[in-house]
């Protein structure tokens, strides 16, 4: 359970980073994983699937990709317990 079984959250992020520069995914995910994720990693496990704005990140460079206003950014497992 990375998120405490929690199916929403809406996180504000400052419009810059420490260097001056607008958030990225790979900001979120380092905020996501301090404050949010209840999980000793301090990253994204294998098998979740990252959506931003309906489409893979994969697609929209990963990590790098700048953050805007209103983004959706969807976490989904892939793998499934039995």
């Amino acid at each position: 359970m990375l998120f405490a079984d929690q199916r929403h959250h809406s996180l504000s992020l400052p419009a810059k980073d420490s260097q001056g520069s607008r958030p990225t995914m790979g900001y979120l995910i380092d905020h996501l994983c301090e404050h949010v994720i209840q999980d000793t990693r301090k990253h994204l496990r294998p098998g979740i699937l990252v959506l931003i704005n309906d489409a893979d990140w994969e697609l929209e460079d990963e990590e790098k990709y700048e953050l805007k206003a209103g983004d959706n950014i969807l976490f989904v497992s892939t793998l499934h317990g039995g």
